[in-house]
């Protein structure tokens, strides 16, 4: 059996080693299995390459590495994989290792083993990397602990971000790749179809790849009428910048134009103020030619969010081996005060525990993510132990609550932020629901910023921006959301105003005119008592607007739908979840039409 790579190299120096022995750090992908180990803080030595195809299990590969290492007395372990990790079991998509996380640290003997998505691990590289790492493209100015955007272009679309909470950094993990692809042009637009040929989801990663180039060039040559060629991505970039191939030229600078656009999304849906930063295997590939692509001329065209973009800074990154560096960063982040992960901690503990607090520590080594998504009266349950015995346990542990323990549970197994809708449940301890209230408003913010549709949301800031006035409609918390609203174009000097009675909606309502709008808000999107006011709007030539769930009464009737949808019980809770993203709706209307009021660009 091959070895692999037997050259190592450092790529940081540093001083004292740590106090619990030397970690390993890997980064596995479909090919090749890469690993070092970190003696010290900031020393990361003994690289090697291992070919994955060369062993049967992943385990196999590790110890492989340890023995070419000298077998050194590793405890702790961190693995990066181009995978999904969800779960204990892990099955990566483009090779046939299979394992499960806690088997292979028994396996290995290991006290720690994380395992984590290869973009989380690049995500969280990015704040140790040093000007030398980086490749600037174009202007603009990171703002200090802003979020931060991160693409990668490689055998498929990598996309992430980082955002600042409790004075550290936290990997957002993401599937933007999976995101529609959206052509800026009928070139583009053109692509488009071909691809739609043998693709009803056309993803931003079917183009913006390495296997998206060489799809991008087969769609050039069939629209242009060209014989059908079939070039490996190496083969497109070599012909287009080297050899003066045209249509592989134009190629790799619709690949650009793409990623640009890709990169200029991302910037908008983060606010990624501290940049965007480019990994993957393709841009290094096209060299110094990247800089004089359209990439950066594409990012910075968003009609009137232009103003936006061009003060974001966009770097390729040049450094060997990131996602060691990142790996590092999260097993230290995750062994925290002692070295001690909380799993770890669980483990030694085991010997001191009542034998109703070893059912519960048994339960967490076993099924960890199943434990950080459960109520306190599913995880008792499964325990067969009482409910404050599952919260002794957490205080045993150092934690305030089960809240507290389930979110350093999560992060420690994960490597990400959970963040997922919780249902409050009679026997939630107040720590409970206040964690859940706030998980639960998170989750659905993140899903309408991810699900909110562009064009719609354009046209709308359009049809206010032209109103010769603006009514807003609602009742009970969605009449709040109404005055809000009011209060805010108001203030930009729309001439506007809200009702929260039915007669005076319907009195309002019918003396709308043509270039008038009305929006109307409703968290069930039911007609009800709006009913009457929404006939008159529509009579009256005005433009009718609903913010309300997608396939609502209220969103079907109305020329314009912003589509809000919440996961709410409002038989037995408030409307809390719904107002806010009606709030937050609001204000994305109102940023937006101030941008348009400000650079005039109506037509953007």
């Amino acid at each position: 059996m091959q070895t692999g790579d037997q050259n190592s190299s450092t790529i940081h120096t540093g001083g004292a080693d740590h106090a619990d022995g030397p970690r390993l750090l890997a980064d596995i992908g479909g090919t090749n299995a890469r690993f070092a180990l970190e003696p010290g803080p900031g020393r990361i030595e003994q690289i090697k390459t291992l070919p994955a195809a060369e062993y049967k299990e992943f385990t196999d590969a590790v110890q492989a590495y340890l023995r070419l290492a000298g077998n050194p007395p590793v405890r702790h372990a961190v693995v990066d994989i181009a995978n999904p990790v969800q779960g204990d079991q892990i099955k990566m998509t483009n090779h046939d290792w299979a394992f499960s996380i806690e088997a292979a640290r028994q396996l290995l003997g290991f006290d720690t083993l994380l395992v984590v998505n290869d973009f989380t691990a690049l995500s969280m590289a990015v704040p140790q990397l040093k000007p030398a790492d980086l490749w600037q493209i174009g202007g603009g100015q990171p703002e200090a602990e802003q979020p931060i955007g991160l693409v990668g272009a490689g055998t498929g679309l990598g996309v992430g971000g980082l955002v600042r909470g409790g004075g550290r950094w936290l990997p957002l993990a993401s599937e933007g790749g999976h995101v529609a692809f959206a052509p800026a042009n009928p070139r583009e637009a053109a692509v488009l179809q071909y691809g739609w040929q043998s693709h009803e989801h056309l993803s931003a990663e079917r183009l913006v790849s390495g296997p998206g180039l060489e799809m991008i060039h087969r769609a050039l040559l069939s629209i242009d009428g060209h014989p059908a060629e079939e070039l490996k991505a190496a083969q497109i970039v070599e012909r287009g910048l080297q050899q003066g191939d045209a249509i592989c030229k134009e190629t790799v600078d619709l690949f650009c134009s793409m990623l640009g656009t890709v990169a200029a999304d991302l910037a908008l849906t983060l606010g990624a103020l501290g940049g965007i930063y480019i990994g993957g295997g393709v841009v290094p590939h096209l060299g110094d030619y990247f800089g004089r692509s359209p990439f950066r001329a594409r990012f910075e065209n968003k009609g009137r969010m232009s103003v936006l973009t061009r003060k974001i800074p966009t770097y390729v990154i040049t450094a060997d081996y990131p996602a060691f560096i990142g790996v590092s960063a999260i097993l230290d982040e995750k062994l925290g005060a002692g070295g001690i992960p909380i799993l770890e901690r669980i483990r030694r503990m085991q010997a001191d525990f009542s034998p109703a607090e070893e059912r519960v520590a048994a339960l967490v080594l076993a099924h960890p993510r199943v434990v950080a998504g459960e109520p306190i009266s599913a995880i008792a349950r499964r325990a067969k132990v009482s409910q404050p015995t599952v919260i002794r346990f957490c205080r045993s542990m150092g934690c305030e609550g089960l809240a507290d323990f389930k979110l350093k549970l999560a992060s420690g197994v994960t490597g990400n932020l959970p963040v997922a809708h919780s249902t409050v449940q009679e026997d939630d301890a107040p720590l409970d629901v206040a964690a859940k209230v706030a998980d639960n408003t998170i989750a659905a913010i993140l899903e309408l910023r991810d699900t909110i549709n562009a064009d719609t949301l354009t046209r709308v800031v359009d049809e206010l921006n032209r109103a010769a006035r603006v009514e807003l409609y609602g009742f009970g918390s969605c009449g709040t959301v109404a005055e809000d609203a009011q209060q805010k174009l108001f203030s930009l000097g729309l001439a506007c105003a809200a009702y929260v009675d039915p007669q005076l909606q319907e009195v309002s309502a019918s003396r709308l005119k043509a270039g008038d709008a009305a929006v109307f808000i409703s968290d069930s999107g039911k007609l009800g008592h709006l009913s009457r006011a929404m006939e008159l709007a529509l009579e009256s030539g005005a433009t009718v607007i609903a913010l309300a769930p997608a396939q609502s009464q209220l969103a079907r009737r109305a020329h314009h739908a912003l589509a809000v949808e919440h996961d709410e019980d409002t038989a037995t809770q408030m409307p809390m979840l719904s107002r806010t993203l009606f709030l937050l709706v609001v204000d994305m209307l109102v940023v937006s039409l101030s941008l348009q009021r400000a650079t005039g660009d109506d037509a953007a």
